[in-house]
């Protein structure tokens, strides 16, 4: 199955990016897929147009932590987003018959105007940003797209756009399916959502001893407010943790019997979660280790993705075009 799948450029990864997405990532790479993972670099300035100080910084970042995550260049294309001029092409034909009120309509549009209604996003970018998004889909022929429950829409609205031209132009775009991660959305370490202007956002490359800190000081449930009150781990943002990071049975049990009999305190549970935390993350902060020895090995990547992106991108749009019956 051909894969594709990407992120935006916003800051430095961490674990929500490790558990909800990049472990699926690897997973279907290793399954032997053929896999297309790209950094959306356009897709940020939707909603970051103002500050783009740091997107090329950002931009190398998330590559190194794609790569640091085990995402293998020999067994998948990593490639930047706006190194493939066709991407942009394929979005503006396809925005010639998507409809404003459609993408008016898109639950996600709604959602982010509201979180972030601070910021002026009355641009033609953000309003569009679906569009561009089943371009960067379309353009490969991806036949699966691993996503959250908050973009099955987004491909929903890509297969639509799919079948419309299909049938207005020519078969030249299969359907694409979502491919959901079975992992929760983990919550930020105070219990709210996981941002990094709460501050409550563990980094992949956290030291040891913040990490140490961090988990020993993560909010749990309301309920014990004292060592001998019972709790529930389903009121928890601890057990979201736990069930991200791979508890087994025997320590799920023993969780949820010392938890809500307060036979454990809230500390023997988190470092439990500290333990198979280490598990994951050692592995991760030694390929950052040694990706950092070669100081143009990420850029390599990128330059080989980019080139192996582009050609299947370009044999897309000559479809395209012959399917439009344009002259160039």
């Amino acid at each position: 199955m051909r894969i594709l799948s990407g992120m935006r450029p916003t800051g430095k990864l961490h674990i929500g990016h490790l558990v909800g997405a990049l472990e699926n990532w690897v997973k279907l790479q290793e399954e032997g897929n053929e896999c297309f993972y790209f950094v959306a670099d356009w897709h940020a300035l939707t909603t970051h147009y103002d500050d783009v100080s740091q997107l090329k910084e950002y931009t190398r970042e998330v590559v190194r932590g794609f790569l640091a995550c085990g995402l293998d260049p020999e067994k998948s294309v990593i490639f930047v987003q706006s190194a493939i001029k066709e991407h942009a092409e394929l979005a503006l034909l396809f925005s010639m018959f998507v409809s404003v009120s459609r993408l008016e309509r898109v639950p996600t549009y709604k959602e982010i105007k509201k979180e972030l209604n601070y910021k002026d996003l009355s641009n033609v970018g953000f309003l569009i940003y679906p569009v561009l998004q089943a371009a960067d889909i379309l353009i490969y022929k991806a036949q699966g797209v691993p996503v959250g429950e908050d973009q099955v829409y987004h491909i929903e609205l890509t297969r639509e756009i799919a079948r419309r031209f299909n049938y207005l132009y020519a078969e030249v775009f299969p359907e694409p399916e979502a491919i959901l991660s079975k992992v929760p959305k983990l919550p930020g370490t105070d219990g709210r959502k996981m941002s990094k202007s709460y501050g409550n956002v563990i980094n992949l490359e956290i030291g040891e001893r913040e990490l140490e800190s961090m988990v020993l000081t993560m909010v749990t449930d309301p309920a014990r407010k004292r060592r001998s009150d019972p709790g529930n781990p389903e009121n928890c943002p601890v057990w979201k943790y736990h069930e991200a990071f791979g508890v087994s049975e025997e320590e799920s049990k023993w969780i949820w019997d010392g938890c809500t009999t307060a036979k454990i305190g809230c500390v023997d549970c988190k470092r439990l979660l500290l333990k198979h935390m280490r598990e994951k993350l050692v592995p991760i902060w030694e390929r950052f280790r040694k990706i950092d020895e070669d100081p143009r090995y990420v850029e390599d990547v990128i330059l080989e993705g980019n080139k192996k992106a582009r050609e299947v991108a370009a044999k897309t749009m000559e479809e395209v075009r012959r399917a439009m019956n344009l002259m160039f």
